[in-house]
């Protein structure tokens, strides 16, 4: 589960007593029941080691860049802590799959790949443009949505400056649209919880 860092003291809180009480290990709690909750930094925040420099770094305020993709739309985008500062969202026709067969499957199949193509170029024009004058204030660059298509965006040459910020927290997202990018902001600032019970 993903914990903003505003609402981390309180989630401990919670665990504790659900779990009647507990005890902590680095970044390990463990229940008086059995069950534990391994706690992940942010993106972009520094490595830590125990729970008392989880709480200060991981509501610490960074520039995290985003960079949001399927096939046919793109988001690319700055938080400046918990503010999109700078964004772009764009859409672009990607042909569905086709019943029919023989020729006409096959042309249809080259028209997809073709306008799948296409709009990753564009992608990549969107990330070059919002995210490239970024890149040296960037803290991480948080990616989602399809990882074939986030993948080839960041395969351009132009793009190679974001390529090292890249963090390997990858969003499930739908369809990339200004909402989306906004919720996406709150999941690349949380921090990551694995609980596992008794």
């Amino acid at each position: 589960m993903d914990v903003p860092p505003e609402r981390l003291d309180r989630w401990v809180e919670n665990f504790s007593s659900r779990h009647g009480g507990h005890t902590v290990r680095g970044l390990v709690l463990t229940g008086a029941d059995g069950a534990t909750a391994e706690l992940s930094a942010p993106p972009g925040a520094p490595s830590v080691t125990d729970l008392e420099d989880l709480r200060l770094h991981a509501s610490a305020p960074r520039r995290v860049g985003l960079l949001l993709a399927r096939k046919g739309a793109v988001a690319a985008g700055v938080a400046d802590g918990p503010e999109l500062v700078v964004s772009k969202v764009d859409t672009h026709y990607v042909q569905g799959r086709t019943a029919a067969g023989g020729w006409s499957q096959q042309r249809f199949a080259r028209r997809r790949d073709n306008q799948a193509r296409a709009a990753a170029a564009d992608g990549a024009a969107i990330a070059a443009r919002v995210l490239l004058p970024e890149a040296g204030a960037l803290s991480v660059l948080v990616t989602g949505g399809d990882r074939t298509t986030v993948d080839t965006i960041l395969a351009a040459p132009a793009l190679a400056a974001l390529v090292p910020l890249r963090h390997d927290r990858f969003l499930d997202v739908p369809e990339p649209r200004r909402a989306v990018l906004e919720e996406a902001v709150a999941r690349a600032r949380a921090v990551r919880i694995l609980v596992r019970d008794p």
